[in-house]
């Protein structure tokens, strides 16, 4: 089934592998995506929710990959004091990622690539400084030698791809969130049509903790924290056992964990011959730590100037870098802002958080988390003197 030699070899089969493979494999080159587990999409290390502002990058999502549509969003402050955030009628998907995933590799799939799950990129073989091709280890078993005019890393938040390259994608641990997340039945929801969002330094420190409704009583119930003493795991638990009138009588049918890249974003991101997409570059909207948006787009771009390099003749990494420039143009300088304001709100207190969330919009609030709004919220801070140094990091 796999072939000696593509055009393009994608490690990797999310988000963004899958977009830069479909994106090829239509401008008609030859393509392969491989992912290394069993099953593409399994596990998920994902919350699940999508907005409509990402649906409409990815295009039209089939039912039997969306669990619950979404409206809205309610932000609770440490205090119990809560911003309603109002996103429309259908502001958005809770999508269910084992389905989500396969459907995004099956519609490359479609377009002309070929996609294959427990396959493995053990090695990258480099002939100098480029990069030429792959070595794979198909189902646990057969090694095989793949050639490629470029070779794209979209394997996650380890990338062990890049690193057998030569591309440093080492994150500092304070860019990193630890992830934990149960997805749960039985649960007392105040609504199944918004997502809950807590936040608070003694319930999860710098992040927060979510409630992504799945369904009536069925809900993604998980958290995001700095690397700290405690893991999140105990936090989550502790959050839980806390809130008897919604986790009372319920059940963890699932369990998953994992690092969550919330900055350090790549300057360079290509060597001759080689590329990197997604969480493997660190392309994660630092505030909420969503990441399908930011790869699906990312992956595109990256496409596109593979293809230019391919016809061109040319898959240097000074041809590659146009994907550098394109990616901080139009996704990178608005996500450093992002990153300025997570860089703020790991510095507020719980009285901090209580003070915002008495003048917080729910404009300013959906602003905020795509760059935008940063006056609104250092005027906000400006109201408390103390706070004053930290509203100017925002301006």
């Amino acid at each position: 089934m796999i072939k000696d030699s593509y055009d393009v070899v994608v490690a990797g089969a999310g988000p963004g592998g899958s977009s830069v493979s479909k994106t090829l494999a239509e401008l008609g080159f030859s393509v392969l995506m491989v992912e290394k587990r069993q099953e593409i999409g399994a596990p998920k290390r994902c919350g699940e929710g999508l907005t409509m502002n990402t649906v409409d990058i990815i295009g039209e999502i089939p039912q039997e990959c969306i669990r619950q549509k979404i409206d809205g969003a309610t932000l609770y402050a440490p205090n119990g004091n809560h911003v309603l955030v109002d996103l429309g009628a259908e502001g958005g998907y809770i999508v269910e990622r084992k389905a989500f995933d396969k459907w995004l590799a099956v519609r490359a799939s479609r377009a002309g690539a070929t996609v294959v799950a427990h396959a493995e990129v053990t090695d990258v073989i480099k002939e100098g400084s480029q990069v030429t091709g792959v070595r794979i280890l198909v189902g646990g078993g057969e090694e095989k030698t793949v050639r490629a005019k470029v070779v794209v890393a979209a394997d996650g938040v380890e990338s062990t791809v890049s690193r057998k390259a030569g591309l440093n994608t080492t994150n500092k641990l304070v860019n990193v969130d630890s992830g934990y997340q149960y997805e749960m039945s039985n649960l007392k929801l105040e609504t199944s049509k918004r997502i809950i969002l807590y936040f608070g330094n003694d319930i999860a420190p710098r992040g927060y903790l979510w409630i992504f409704p799945k369904g009536p009583d069925i809900a993604n119930v998980g958290i995001g924290t700095a690397m700290s003493e405690k893991p999140a795991k105990w936090y989550l638990d502790k959050f839980i056992k806390d809130h008897p009138e919604i986790f009372g009588q319920s059940s963890i049918i699932e369990a998953n964990s994992g690092g969550i890249p919330v900055g350090g974003f790549l300057e360079n991101m290509v060597l001759d011959g080689f590329l990197v997409v997604g969480d493997a570059a660190h392309q994660v909207n630092p505030i909420h730590g969503g990441g399908m948006k930011e790869a699906t787009i990312a992956g595109e771009m990256a496409a596109k100037v593979i293809a230019k390099a391919i016809e061109k003749g040319d898959v240097s990494a000074s041809v590659l870098s146009e994907y550098n420039e394109m990616w901080w143009k139009e996704r990178g300088s608005k996500l450093k802002k992002v990153e300025k304001l997570r860089e703020v709100v790991e510095k507020l207190s719980d009285s901090d958080f209580n003070m915002i969330s008495e003048s917080l919009t729910s404009d300013v609030a959906i602003g905020l988390t795509r760059g935008g709004k940063m006056y609104s919220l250092a005027k906000i801070l400006m109201k408390n003197p103390r706070l004053v140094k930290l509203a100017r990091h925002l301006i």
